[in-house]
C-alpha cells in the first residue's frame, strides 16, 4: 500500500513580495519531489486582517518617508530573544487562527518564510509533537528568526549558519543552502552558447528585443511597488551613455510605468516593463542589475551571475543585506545617483572590475536552494532523523 503524502503547512506573510515567493519556490519542489500537499497560509492576514492592513501601510511608508526610524527599529531587536517579554507578545499574534489550521489540515510540518513564531508556543500548550523549520529570507539573521524550539534552520550562507550557531542555535539544525527561489532562474545557458544566439532565444520567448552587438545591457528592478526613490532621474542620466540597453521593471507601479512610457516610448535602447512573471528571461539577457536588496532579488541576481548595484538601501534588513554582498565583493552601493551613474560607467568600461565581481557571485550561488531544502525535509520525514525533532 503506497504510503500518504506528506502534508505540508507553510507560513509566510505579505509584507513586500520576497516571503510569499520564497514560499512558492519551496512549494513546487515539495510538490515536485515528494508529491507533497502543500498549503500556503498568509498567518497575519487570516488572523489579523484590520492590523496586516495597517502594519503593511506603515511597513511600506517607513520605507518611503522615514527609513531611518525603521533601521533604527530594526537594529535595536536585532539581538531581541524569543522568549523575552518582546519576544512573547511579538510571536503571540495569530495563535487561535493556526490552532483553527492545525485541528483542521493536521500537517506533518510546518515551515515559516516569515518570523511570525506562534508555533513553538502552541505546540508546546497542545503538547503536538509536529515538526518546524525557518527559513531566512535575508543575508542578515534577526533575532525575530531565532527561536529555541525550531527544528531545523535553512540560512543563505555560511556566515550566517555560523552566526545562528554562536546565538545559541545547535549547529546540527542550521543548513546553509541559500535562499529560494523559483527554479527558472538556474536555467544556465551551455558554456559554448553564443551569446547573440542566447540572445535572440530569449527575445523569441519573451518581449524583449535582441541588443546590439557590443551593447551593455543594464536591468533596473523597481521592487515588487516600484519605489526605488529617485528612478526618473536614473533613467534620464543613464539614457544618455552609448551603447547602453535599460530593462526596467515598474513592479505594481502603473504610474510610474506610464511616466517612463511617456519619456522613452520612442527610445530604441530602453524597455518598459510592468509586473511581470519572467524575470529570469530578462536577467539572462542583462549584463548587470540596479536593484533594491531585498533578499530574493538578491539571490535571484546571484543565481544569475549579474553583478549587483544597490541604490540608497534602507535602513534595516535591505541596508545590511547590501552591505554583507559589498564585503564579499558581489555587490557596489551608491548612496546618491551620481555615485550611482559613475559604477555604472566604471562596470561598461572595466571588464575586470565586472568580472571579478562575477567571481565573487559565483563564490556566492547555491545550486537550487529551495530543491536542497525540500529534499532535507522529505529525508527527516522519512527516515525521522534527530537532525529535525518531533517535540
Amino acid at each position: 500500500m503506497e504510503a500518504a503524502a506528506p502534508k505540508i503547512l507553510i507560513l509566510y506573510a505579505s509584507y513586500g513580495e520576497g516571503h510569499v515567493q520564497a514560499a512558492r519556490a519551496i512549494m513546487d519542489s515539495l510538490r515536485r519531489l515528494g508529491r507533497c500537499e502543500v498549503q500556503l497560509l498568509d498567518l497575519m492576514a487570516e488572523s489579523h486582517p484590520w492590523l496586516n492592513g495597517l502594519t503593511k501601510f506603515v511597513y511600506m511608508q517607513s520605507f518611503k518617508t522615514i527609513p531611518e526610524l525603521y533601521g533604527w527599529v530594526y537594529n535595536i531587536t536585532r539581538e531581541m530573544q524569543a522568549k523575552s517579554a518582546f519576544g512573547s507578545v511579538l510571536h503571540s499574534f495569530g495563535m487561535r487562527q493556526l490552532a483553527l489550521t492545525l485541528e483542521k489540515e493536521n500537517p506533518d510540518l510546518v515551515i515559516h518564510t516569515f518570523p511570525q513564531l506562534a508555533l513553538p508556543a502552541l505546540r508546546r500548550k497542545l503538547g503536538m509533537k509536529l515538526p518546524i523549520v525557518n527559513v531566512v529570507t535575508d543575508f542578515d539573521l534577526h533575532g525575530r528568526w531565532l527561536h529555541p524550539d525550531i527544528d531545523r534552520y535553512y540560512v543563505a550562507t555560511e556566515d550566517i549558519q555560523q552566526e545562528a550557531a554562536q546565538r545559541g542555535i545547535p549547529s546540527e539544525r542550521i543548513v546553509a543552502t541559500g535562499i529560494p527561489i523559483h527554479a527558472s532562474f538556474y536555467k544556465r545557458l551551455a558554456e559554448d552558447t553564443d551569446p547573440e544566439d542566447a540572445d535572440a532565444d530569449v527575445a523569441e520567448d519573451y518581449p524583449i528585443p535582441p541588443s546590439d552587438p557590443g551593447t551593455t545591457t543594464l536591468l533596473i528592478m523597481a521592487g515588487a511597488y516600484g519605489v526605488m526613490s529617485g528612478i526618473l532621474d536614473i533613467c534620464r542620466q543613464l539614457s544618455r551613455l552609448p551603447q547602453l540597453r535599460l530593462l526596467i521593471v515598474c513592479g505594481r507601479n502603473p504610474q510610474l510605468k506610464a511616466e517612463l512610457d511617456a519619456l522613452y516610448a520612442d527610445h530604441p535602447d530602453i524597455c518598459i516593463f510592468g509586473f511581470i512573471d519572467y524575470v529570469p528571461a530578462l536577467m539572462r539577457a542583462s549584463d548587470m542589475v540596479i536593484t533594491k536588496p531585498g533578499g530574493i532579488t538578491l539571490s535571484e541576481s546571484i543565481a544569475s551571475g549579474l553583478p549587483i548595484l544597490v541604490f540608497k538601501p534602507v535602513p534595516g534588513q535591505e541596508l545590511n543585506n547590501a552591505l554583507y554582498l559589498e564585503q564579499k565583493g558581489a555587490a557596489r552601493i551608491a548612496r546618491n545617483t551620481q555615485e550611482l551613474i559613475q559604477l555604472c560607467v566604471d562596470l561598461i568600461s572595466n571588464p575586470s572590475l565586472a568580472l571579478g565581481m562575477k567571481q565573487s557571485i559565483e563564490q556566492l550561488r547555491k545550486p537550487h536552494p529551495a530543491d536542497r531544502i525540500a529534499e532535507d525535509i522529505l529525508h527527516q520525514l522519512v527516515d525521522k532523523t534527530p537532525s529535525i525533532r518531533t517535540n
